[in-house]
Formats: C-alpha cells, structure tokens, sequence
C-alpha cells in the first residue's frame, strides 16, 4: 500500500513539472513569434512621413488639382496607419487564443496520460478494496461505500467466492455451481459456473470494478483479489 501512494505522489510532481514546463514553453514560443510579427510589420506612420515630406518639399504648388492629390494621399497615409494598428489588435489576440488552447491541450494530454497510467496500476494490482461486507438477509453487498442490491443466486455466488478467498482457494466454474447447487461436481459444467460469475458482475455494474474484484485466473479459477482481512459475512 505505501508503495502505491509513493507512485501515485510522483506521478502527480512528474506531471506537474511537464505541464509547467510545457506552459512556459509555449508561451515563451508564442511571445517570441508574436514579437517578431509585429515588429516586422512595416510602421503606421511611414506612409503619412512620405506624404509630410512631399508637401514640404513641393511647397509651391499651386493647382487645386495637385492640392487634392496630396490630401487623399494624407487620408491615405493616415486609413494605412489605422489598418495596421488594427492588424496588431487583431495578431495579439489570435496569440492570445492559440496560447490558451495550447495550454488547455497540452493539460488534457497530461492528464489523460496520468489517467492511462493510473488505469494500467489498478489493472495489475487490483482494486484497494478496504471493506467488503455480505449481508445475506438484505442480498447486499457492500463495497467500501457503495452498495449493490443482488439476487439471492448472486449473493450465493458470492458467499461462495468469499468463503474461498477465506480459505485461500480457487474455484473453477464446475465447483461454483456445484457447492451452490448441491449436485456433484462431476454432474456440473463450467459454463454454469461461468454464467453465475457473468451475472454477478453485471449486478456489480461497472465492468471494470466488477472484472477487477472478480478475477478470472486462467486454467486455476475464478476468486476474488481483495485482502481476506476485509471480507466479512453476515
């Protein structure tokens, strides 16, 4: 058990040193490529520079028609300055919006992987079951905190397993039905036991937590992998 919670603890710190790094990286990625577009972007006032020096140098003009000519030019200069300070608004927000999703994407592969992990322990070692009580009067087990009402034929099913585990035993599916039964174990079948064993896992409901506490061990039985020290019978 300690060493479950050691792994678990590291694997939380290891997962949040990635997604700080991650985090840091792309916005450190993002604010360098941002900078770099906006000060390549040519400047506002560039084009209203040209049109100030054309007036100065060509003071002595004289036609209405040349007058006007400069004038849209200023409007010109100036319709490209607002135009570029608005290509900036709309650069810094497009980064913005790709750093948030970036961030989000990477925190979503983080944590599915952790989930992945953790998936892969609980699979090799079974569920941390703390409490497993049979109450035959309520045909209810309980599971830790939760309880699942079963059949009369699932509560024996499990009694059954129960009181194997008890003992340190396995049963194949033939001596399932056989001690439920009554009948010989030669007169039995393992599909019937097998089907005995489905059917308590689906009234457990969830198939991951009822194939993990009901484990199948091949060609020795069936039995259930918790601690006999949580089992209890009443």
């Amino acid at each position: 058990m300690p060493d479950h919670t050691i792994t678990a603890s590291d694997s939380r710190r290891s997962s949040a040193r990635i997604v700080a790094a991650g985090i840091t990286a792309i916005v450190l990625i993002l604010a360098v490529a941002g900078a770099l577009l906006l000060l390549t972007l040519p400047d506002g006032n560039a084009f209203n520079a040209r049109v100030e020096r054309i007036f100065v140098e060509n003071d002595n003009l004289q036609s209405q028609a040349e007058v006007a000519l400069l004038e849209i030019l200023a409007q010109s200069g100036t319709a490209f300055s607002d135009t570029l300070a608005s290509y900036r608004v709309v650069i810094f927000v497009l980064l913005v919006f790709a750093t948030a999703l970036l961030v989000a994407a990477l925190v979503f592969l983080v944590l599915l992987i952790s989930l992945n992990r953790r998936m892969a322990q609980i699979e090799r070692s079974g569920i941390e079951v703390s409490s497993l009580i049979i109450s035959r009067e309520e045909n209810t087990v309980y599971l830790n905190t939760m309880g699942f009402k079963l059949t009369d034929a699932m509560i024996e099913t499990l009694s059954v397993l129960a009181e194997a585990r008890l003992d340190d035993e396995m049963l194949s599916g033939a001596q399932i039905e056989s001690m439920i039964s009554g009948k010989p174990e030669m007169d039995c079948e393992e599909a019937a036991g097998a089907t005995r064993i489905k059917r308590l896992r689906d009234g457990l409901g969830n198939q991951m937590v009822s194939e993990l506490l009901v484990k199948n061990i091949a060609r020795r039985g069936y039995v259930l992998a918790i601690d006999k020290g949580v089992i209890e019978v009443i």
